[in-house]
């Protein structure tokens, strides 16, 4: 059995996902485009953030819609982001796509198996 490779962002401390979940009344390819091409420039502006994944998903019948990763070096660095202007536009124009009841965040740690 061989030891998994890690991955670039493996090697970043901290891994933030966001579960995201469009509202009832928005298409799938309005969200979709919304959060590519307006959302994803905004987020992608924080200050110490190390990267950032769209994960689409490509069944659109199930729930999460899509799962979005930031990296960060450390807890610290990831409040530092969110408290600037540009964290603040970006935790802000999370109302303009999701529906923020369904919408769930947490920073996780990776456990690669294979």
């Amino acid at each position: 059995m061989t030891t998994p490779q890690p991955t670039v962002f493996s090697l970043i401390p901290l891994t933030y996902l966001v579960m995201l979940h469009k509202p009832a009344h928005q298409s799938w390819d309005e969200f979709q485009r919304y959060w590519r091409d307006t959302h994803g420039p905004i987020a992608a502006r924080m200050p110490g953030l190390r990267g950032y994944v769209q994960n689409h998903a490509t069944d659109r019948g199930n729930v999460p819609y899509a799962v979005a990763e930031l990296y960060f070096d450390s807890p610290e660095a990831l409040q530092e982001a969110l408290a600037t202007p540009e964290g603040q536009a970006a935790l802000g124009d999370l109302g303009n796509f999701v529906d923020g009841e369904l919408t769930g965040m947490a920073v996780v740690e990776e456990v690669r198996i294979v």
